[in-house]
Formats: C-alpha cells, structure tokens, sequence
C-alpha cells in the first residue's frame, strides 16, 4: 500500500450522485467527515465560522472516476492508428502484448498505467491483463502498491491469436484459480479479480464455459466484449455455428448474466437490447475507441432507457486518453450522432454512480454520503462566472479538455495525488 496521507474531514464545493437517480446533488460548502477506515461518516454545510479552512481552494469535489474497461498491455500503443478493430488487433495489439512475457517490460508499464490512472482522478478499474500469469501477477502487485481499486485479471485467449498471446485452457484456468486464491477480495475488495475471455472470437467454447463456472462459483465479474465491429460479428457466428446472434454465443456458454459487464454493445438488435435488460447485463461504454476504429455509435439512450446499468470506460489503448472525463465529452458527440442526446449531467453521474453500479460495487463506491468509502476527486475548473450555476460547472467539467490533470486523488480517505 502506497504511504499516503490520510484525511479525517474535507472540506469544499462538494458535487455528488444521487444514488439512484441520473442526477448530481451540489453542496456549496461542504464538510465530509471521514472516518479511520477511510469511509464517510458525515456530510454537511460548513458554518460561517467554519475554523477548517478549504481543503483544496478553488476545486470542485466529486467522487472517484470508474474507467469500466481498458487494457493494461496497450498502455504504451495508445493511439495506434491502425485499424479497423481485426487488422488493428494483428498489427498493433498483439505484437506488443506479446512483450509482456518479460517481467521488467510488465512491471515498467504497470507503473505507467498506475500513474496514468491516479493522474487523471481515476480510483477504480476494469482492467484486462495480458494471458502471461506473471504480468497479471505484477499488475495486480503494482495496483496493490498504488492504492487504486481494480477488477482485473488474465486475458483468456487459447484461439485466434498467435502462439505468444495464447494460453491453453487447462493452463488458464489454473493461473486463474490461483490468482483467486491469492489476490481476490484483497485489502477489503480493493482488489478484485475477474473472468476475462478476451471476446468469443478468442475463446475455445471449453474455455469460455469455465470462465462462466467460475464467474458463478466464485461471484466474480465476467468481463469481455461483444459487437463491436461487423467482421468481429461475422467472424464470432463462423467460429460458433449454430448460434442466432453474438449475445447467445454468451448466453449458451453460461457467461451472461448480473455478474456480466460487456463492452461495445454497438451492432445489438431489439432482441439483444431486450435479453441484456432481461439478464440485467451492465454494459462498459467506450466511446472514444469506437470512434478511433471507425466501429460506430452505441446508442447510449437505448441502453439507459431500459434501465441497464451502464459505465464508461477509455478503452486504452484503442481509446486515446486514460481520462474518462474526456469520454464523457466523447458519449456526449456519440450520443448526438444517434440524435438522442444524454446530458452532461447524466454522463457525470456515469463516469462515477453509474461505474460503480456497472462493476457491481455500488453497495460502497459512486457518492459522497455517510456509509460510503471517501473515494474523492479534486478537480480544477476554469475561472468562470464568480457563482457560477451548477449546469455551467457540470459543463467545464466535462468539456474543458484543457484544463489539465486532477488537484487530488483519493481512495478510502488517502490521498494519492496531491496536497
């Protein structure tokens, strides 16, 4: 665990979820008491002769940023722009990912990502690994040391992809169970792992139905992707023949269901749209990446108007920015083009409620209100109007791309990042 300060009572301009509403709650002034665990036990309005001077002038505070999905191994391809998704995955994705077979490779990018995240106000993670145990190992031991929250663990792919990114699924599934053993539900369920088949394309149907035995045995996240690309779908149909859509490929290999986070989601049909609700299956938006590769828009007001449990999440590396503040701007465009807009305080209220709700860790994470683990982020905003309106703050929030990285992170009442 990272040697962090630890704060007993913050004070500011305090703008929080409502916890199951698609609405964000200001305190002008706020006082949030937190106690030795790390978690809130009081909010309130500072007095006028509150002695506690701000904790950090001029921010805003909301709580921790939730990136649902994004890779670990692409930390360093970022911004590759080589694709479609197929061609991308070929000429991009698997050569570097085959590098992380070096230890010194691994730990020196899980640094990176580490401070990438902690920079940019993000305290929890979806993450993919790589299918090399001893990464995941350094990963997870890296995330540990950092003092972020993660749901993470080894990339299942035993097909589909060169030998040096394959695992076979007898292996796989022995590395995955001893990394259950060994890291899941770590420091109070600050670390997590999942299942993670990479996507059905990449999965013997042996190795997609263990994930799912051990998604339900051990109620982990099932985390993978689905639709995002036509080739992607016509290829996944060929490779399980038989199956009516890419959602029943999952649902036939006992990996859908509430445990089930799903990135993409753009190509769905009625019928998909209906099963996921049905299912209760979260979706992982990654706007910015399906822009980048040319995948198309998911239609987020479908999604939240069936009332799925929906987060965003960057998509490192074929999303081009570790934070998820610019792909809330980004949903924003995406959701125009499907001309049924989401306001920017619904896409705040999804960069941080709806995450938590997403990775099924709602019960302590996504608010600033007694009960709930002081995960906060400080956030500095242009000067605007001297009181300015709550919509106006929502908006340099979530559209002034340059108003540069996070004043403070923290996760559990320790800070790390900032004063």
């Amino acid at each position: 665990m990272t040697d962090a300060r630890s704060l007993s009572i913050v004070r500011g301009r305090v703008l929080t979820p409502a916890p199951y509403e698609r609405k964000l709650v200001e305190w002008p002034d706020a006082l949030v008491e937190v106690d030795a665990d790390g978690r809130i036990t009081a909010v309130s309005e500072a007095p006028a002769d509150c002695p506690v001077p701000p904790t950090w002038p001029g921010a805003v505070i909301v709580p921790g940023l939730v990136d649902t999905h994004l890779h670990f191994p692409q930390t360093r391809i970022l911004g590759s722009a080589s694709g479609p998704l197929l061609p991308w995955l070929e000429t991009s994705v698997f050569p570097e990912e085959a590098r992380f077979d070096d230890p010194d490779h691994a730990a020196a990018v899980a640094r990176e990502m580490c401070r990438a995240l902690i920079e940019q106000g993000t305290t929890l993670a979806g993450i993919y690994s790589t299918a090399h145990p001893q990464a995941t190992e350094i990963l997870l031991t890296a995330l540990e040391d950092g003092g972020l929250r993660a749901v993470t663990g080894l990339t299942l792919m035993d097909r589909n992809a060169p030998p040096a990114n394959r695992l076979e699924a007898v292996e796989a599934m022995a590395a995955s169970d001893a990394l259950i053993e060994r890291w899941h539900g770590r420091d109070g369920g600050r670390i997590r792992i999942s299942m993670i088949p990479r996507f059905a394309l990449s999965c013997t149907p042996e190795l997609l139905r263990e994930a799912g035995r051990r998604s339900r045995e051990h109620d982990l996240l099932l985390q993978t992707h689905i639709s995002e690309n036509r080739d992607e779908i016509a290829q996944t149909l060929a490779a399980f023949p038989g199956h009516r859509d890419y959602l029943s490929v999952y649902e036939d290999h006992d990996c859908a269901g509430p445990r089930t986070l799903l990135a993409h989601c753009i190509h769905f049909s009625d019928d998909e749209w209906a099963r996921m609700q049905a299912q209760d299956i979260a979706v992982a938006h990654c706007p910015d990446s399906n822009f980048f590769l040319g995948s198309g828009c998911m239609p987020l007001r479908v999604a939240l108007d069936r009332g799925l449990r929906v987060g965003l999440g960057t998509d490192v590396g074929a999303g081009r920015t570790f934070s998820v503040r610019r792909v809330a701007a980004a949903a924003y465009d995406a959701s125009l083009l499907c001309q049924a807009m989401v306001s920017p305080e619904e896409l705040l209220w999804l960069a941080t409620r709806g995450g938590a709700q997403a990775m099924r860790q709602d019960d302590r994470l996504g608010c600033i209100a007694p009960g709930f683990d002081a995960d906060l982020v400080a956030i500095d905003v242009p000067p605007l109007h001297p009181s300015p309106s709550r919509a106006a703050l929502i908006d340099a929030l979530v559209f002034r791309h340059d108003a540069g990285p996070v004043r403070a992170t923290v996760v559990r009442g320790r800070v790390l990042r900032g004063a």
